[in-house]
């Protein structure tokens, strides 16, 4: 059907036969057949064993991402559809669907690509080529089956700005898809009010992984003190605050993050329990300690400290001395919440990280629960780099 043929090696392919969706340039011993980068290419095994189909891109180190393991599949308009529909219909089972992440790349079968929806506004982000070519068919496939629940696509925004990009030879780009509309779009979580800045927003413009997460915050939080660091536009705080925090501290080394933070608290009214300061983490929470200053809660959400292998160590001891910090702040039998965002920090080191942190503060830790991401999130097993946040509330006891 496909005229080229990628051939592994043997006894390579191990992702790909795990129930992965990768193939490494390393683990190809030849192709065969014309190709241009971004075409539908076959994939056998070194006996001739059919894979799948996927994209190819030997400028990638990922040089095919599978598509499909099924042979009789034809790669066109309606097995895109198909794909589109099923992601969609996951997220009405899973998770309320009014802001949400509706396609996943791998972990929805659509590698290399994503799409949030933010009220009636689509957010893009392509990150393969072979993607890429089929963004248009993906985007038009979306606005058809919302359109079956009468949701109107507003807008398309690509923010297609990561520098992952480049590895794959392409160049980074962000703006509007069609026509253009105010990219200060307004979302509701949990009952909490938010201003989404889809074109200037870190990553896509807002966090949806920690919806459920955030929700979960808001039963401990009732008459407390509250310091929520690394806060961004304040989504922790303001759940917090919406749950009836007696006090929030919000704090961010950004300053647009804090000024949108700010706003965002005067939307929901909560401006006079939830203030902000921008401020480096690292450098205030010793300062807080100095102070004597206690808090009932204590959030840390930062951002990822490791995007690569190479730097675990590093990382390690950054989450250690920033849970330490966190743990010291906090009143006995108040709560620690603490995250770790990046996929290499795998949950095991991370447990094994918190548990040192409280060894050096002196306190004992009760674990009231463990989350990851959000459903619309999904974790494709063995797809390990779908899985990467992890979310914990502790108790935190003088014992």
């Amino acid at each position: 059907m496909y005229k080229t043929t990628v051939i592994l090696k043997k006894g390579e392919g191990r992702t790909l036969k795990a129930g992965g969706l990768w193939v490494f340039d390393n683990e190809i011993a030849k192709i065969d057949g014309e190709f241009e980068n971004g075409d539908i290419v076959a994939v056998l095994d070194f006996d001739g064993y059919f894979m799948g189909y996927g994209f190819i891109n030997t400028k990638s180190k990922i040089t095919v991402r599978l598509l499909t393991r099924k042979k009789d599949d034809v790669v066109d308009e309606k097995f895109i559809e198909k794909r589109v529909r099923d992601a969609w219909n996951y997220r009405k089972d899973t998770i309320d669907t009014s802001s949400c992440r509706i396609i996943f790349g791998e972990a929805d079968f659509l590698p290399g690509i994503v799409v949030d929806k933010f009220s009636d506004v689509l957010v893009v982000e392509s990150l393969a080529l072979g993607i890429d070519k089929l963004k248009p068919v993906i985007l038009d496939c979306l606005k058809k089956v919302l359109a079956e629940d009468n949701i109107t696509v507003r807008g398309v925004y690509e923010r297609s700005d990561a520098k992952v990009r480049q590895n794959e030879g392409m160049e980074r780009y962000k703006g509007f898809i069609g026509r253009e509309f105010d990219t200060k779009v307004e979302i509701v979580e949990n009952g909490v009010h938010y201003y989404v800045d889809v074109r200037d927003g870190q990553k896509t413009g807002f966090f949806l992984d920690q919806k459920n997460n955030r929700k979960s915050v808001q039963r401990i939080v009732k008459d407390k003190t509250v310091l929520d660091c690394f806060t961004h536009t304040g989504s922790f705080a303001l759940n917090a605050g919406y749950a009836g925090a007696k006090e929030v501290l919000g704090v961010d080394a950004s300053d647009l993050a804090v000024e949108q933070a700010r706003e965002n608290a005067q939307l929901n009214n909560l401006q006079d329990r939830v203030k902000f300061m921008t401020a480096d983490v690292f450098d205030l929470l010793p300062k807080l300690e100095e102070e004597g200053k206690k808090y009932d809660v204590v959030i840390l959400d930062p951002p990822a400290f490791t995007k690569s292998r190479s730097s675990i160590k590093n990382a390690v001891k950054g989450y250690r001395e920033i849970n330490l910090r966190g743990l010291k702040l906090v009143k006995d039998r108040g709560y620690l919440v603490t995250c770790s965002c990046s996929h290499f920090m795998d949950p095991e080191l991370f447990a094994k990280t918190i548990k040192e942190a409280a060894h050096g503060a002196h306190k004992r830790l009760r674990q009231v629960e463990f989350r990851t991401q959000a459903p619309d999130h999904p974790i494709l097993w063995a797809a390990d780099e779908s899985y990467y946040l992890k979310f914990y509330i502790f108790q935190v006891c003088e014992e």
